[in-house]
């Protein structure tokens, strides 16, 4: 409907008897030309329109221009539902449901670029069909607490990982018209007092951690949006923080997109004037309660910014950079002709999310190879908790979706084993009953009358005779547990779920813990069960995507991308009392040692370590070699498979520094290649060893630097499972 409109306005221009030619509609012109043309034809009351919300998920346009509004949508897994003008409430429509696609701790594990890619594609596909023009994602977030009730949206705990994952993903989205909007910059890693707490980071920390993966989404990935955080840093929101938005973010990284506000991310009409944003949005509105008549009118970007402009308290200079920001974002979205139709709910969609979330799946634990599931001879298969039933894709806040089509764990198990062998259901627990979220109905009843002592009992006289017990637990998007808004109160299994495992361990062997989360979780009975598989949050293909893996249809490829701890104090912010949910401070004390960094550094050993990931079979490292490369080094090793199965292997390059001037971790992930082998393949992997990959950031200097010295390179399976070494000097 819009390019129809914009076509007719097109010709009416063309056809009017004004002396200019409109450069800024001509889309063969260069973008900066179309962005100044523009900008000379607006008054100072459009300037300040565009930069502000004027519903829930709009901004306005210029209609006398023929620029239409922008139009955002919440993601990052999935094309939010239309809600109504000024409500979080859905609309009502019924033509939005979408294709939910696993959550980003998943794509994150599968460590696969091409996975990346071909989710990128997909959403950016659904939005741009839906007519969106702002994707409000991905998230980059670095996972510092276990405790995060967002982290399930984030891609980890380490900004190498984390860089290279949203890269593939943000190029994509934008192939399709639709701009990314690479969310939550920065230092956004607790959503307890998420809007009053201030980050207290030194830069080293900074630079090295939470700053790395924004920077890839930036200039490797070409991001045409930012959010600010919630949060302050240095005294300052994050949504108008001019250290980050104005010095890092525009002056040395370069980025000529618009920064965004988080909803409700405004605090000061000031500093939202001159530190760095560009687009305000959900300050808070309800229509009415404002001197200005509309509330729309009153946020700190509106009226208020524009008697500032025309008494000359405020900067036209300043003024002219944001709208500049906002038409380059307008031109290559809204206004850009040549984007694809996109597509909704397709095949093609539903096959990329399964392939998405089968290459996510971490196997944890397989002892004795109980997976996978031998189905020629397993006659009885007890399914045993409430997330085998429970509809993942509605609640958790902001990512919350309306998906056309959700397969849950045991829908997907009866229909891949069939007739094969006999599935028996068991409640276990009961644990959130939510059925709706912002409307949005799962249709579910998840209500029993059962206590938990009937509960237990009964899945436990079910176990008895069962070939194999597949309990399904973990968490769920209640608040309280992975959800935006609040965080875990605990590492712990919510609803008595370690009593439910404890009891089926004592009368069955052959028990498997199937965790879905976005979390680390505590696992007291570890060593009482057979096999445990992180399943994520994998949307609308879980059932199938986890039938596939335990049934071995696919053989398990994923590597966590963060570190299981064995308890909460082993995580470098506990440890050392850094993390608090009420303090109006919270201070960094562990500094770059986040997540396996800590583990290395204090000789702590976790429950599974970062980049851990089981396969049906086996691969075998050959010794790593190293030598020069221009101004860097190649290292190269063969990898074997050396079982009976095709599999895939996440084989990864850290790097030990060990003449530093300054501290450095034990090692630091600095490349990873996944690779498939057939049964007694070889392949060669190699890795480019660039000069950047060996600096560190040094705060007395205000930059990166490289000291000469001796260097490893280890090459493994995870972090905690190094094959083999190479040094090399500098």
């Amino acid at each position: 409907m819009r390019s129809t409109l914009l076509a007719i306005f097109l010709l009416a221009v063309s056809c009017s008897t004004a002396p200019k030619v409109a450069t800024y509609l001509d889309e063969s012109q260069p973008l900066e030309k179309r962005v100044e043309d523009a900008l000379s034809r607006m008054t100072l009351e459009e300037k300040v329109k565009i930069l502000h919300a004027q519903s829930k998920f709009s901004s306005a346009g210029v209609p006398r221009l023929g620029i239409p509004e922008l139009w955002t949508t919440d993601g990052p897994h999935g094309i939010r539902p239309e809600v109504l003008w000024d409500q979080w409430n859905q609309a009502g429509w019924t033509n939005d449901s979408c294709t939910a696609f696993p959550a980003l701790t998943c794509l994150a594990a599968s460590w696969s670029e091409e996975m990346s890619a071909l989710y990128g594609k997909a959403i950016g596909e659904e939005a741009r069909y839906r007519e969106k023009d702002v994707l409000l994602g991905p998230g980059v977030n670095i996972y510092r607490t276990p405790l995060c009730g967002r982290n399930f949206e984030y891609m980890g705990e380490d900004p190498y990982l984390a860089g290279k994952m949203c890269v593939p993903y943000i190029q994509e989205v934008q192939k399709n018209g639709v701009a990314v909007c690479v969310k939550h910059f920065a230092l956004n890693n607790q959503e307890a007092n998420r809007h009053t707490y201030n980050a207290v980071v030194d830069d080293r920390t900074l630079y090295e951690i939470y700053l790395p993966a924004f920077k890839a989404a930036v200039q490797e990935g070409g991001a045409w949006s930012i959010m600010g955080a919630y949060n302050l840093y240095e005294g300052q929101h994050l949504c108008h923080n001019d250290r980050i938005l104005n010095r890092i973010l525009k002056e040395e990284w370069g980025f000529d997109g618009a920064v965004i506000s988080d909803w409700g991310g405004v605090h000061n009409t000031e500093e939202a004037i001159t530190n760095g944003l560009d687009i305000e949005m959900g300050t808070g509105t309800n229509g009415l309660d404002s001197k200005y008549g509309k509330s729309y009118d009153a946020y700190n970007l509106a009226l208020p910014y524009l008697e500032r402009l025309k008494d000359g308290r405020a900067s036209v200079e300043v003024l002219d950079d944001k709208v500049r920001r906002v038409l380059r974002l307008n031109f290559r979205t809204a206004m850009n002709n040549s984007k694809p139709t996109g597509s909704l709910c397709s095949p093609e969609h539903y096959d990329a999310a399964r392939r998405i979330a089968v290459e996510g799946i971490v196997l944890l634990k397989n002892e004795d190879d109980i997976l996978p599931i031998d189905i020629e001879s397993t006659k009885k298969i007890l399914v045993v908790g409430e997330n085998a039933i429970k509809k993942m894709t509605v609640g958790g806040g902001s990512s919350s979706l309306k998906a056309q089509y959700e397969c849950t764990p045991i829908a997907g198990l009866r229909e891949a084993v069939g007739d094969k062998a006999e599935i028996v259901y068991q409640r276990g627990y009961v644990g959130d009953l939510l059925r709706t979220y912002n409307n949005v109905d799962t249709g579910i009843d998840l209500t029993d009358p059962r206590s938990e002592e009937e509960l237990i009992s009964d899945a436990v006289a079910a176990a008895s005779d069962a070939d194999i017990v597949l309990f399904f637990g973990g968490l769920n998007k209640a608040k309280g547990q992975d959800s935006e808004g609040c965080d875990r109160d605990s590492m712990a299994l919510p609803y008595a779920q370690n009593k439910v495992i404890e009891a089926l361990a004592e009368v069955n062997d052959n028990i498997v813990v199937l965790i879905v989360s976005g979390n680390a979780v505590e696992m007291p009975w570890i060593d009482k069960v057979e096999g445990v598989v992180e399943t994520w949050f994998l949307g609308t293909q879980a059932g199938h995507a986890i039938a596939d893996v335990l049934l071995g249809k696919v053989n398990p490829s994923g590597k966590l991308p963060f570190t299981f701890p064995v308890r909460l104090e082993d995580n470098g912010a506990h440890a050392l009392n850094a993390y608090h949910k009420d303090s109006l401070t919270v201070e960094y004390k562990e500094g770059i040692f986040v997540g396996y960094r800590w583990a290395e550094k204090h000789n702590i050993k976790p429950l599974f370590a970062f980049g851990h990931g089981l396969s049906y079979t086996t691969f075998e490292y050959g010794q790593a070699k190293c030598r020069k490369s221009g101004d860097g080094f190649k290292v190269s090793l063969d990898v074997t498979n050396t079982g009976a199965r095709e599999g895939q292997e996440i084989v990864q390059l850290y790097i030990s520094d060990h003449e530093s001037s300054l501290e450095r971790p034990v090692k630091e992930l600095k490349g990873f290649r996944k690779i498939r082998l057939a049964p007694g393949e070889t392949k060669e992997v190699t890795f480019e060893i660039e000069p950047d990959m060996l600096k560190f950031y040094d705060p007395a200097q205000s930059g990166w630097v490289l000291e000469k010295g001796s260097f490893t390179a280890h090459v493994g399976a995870s972090s905690d499972d190094i094959r083999t070494r190479v040094d090399f000097q500098k």
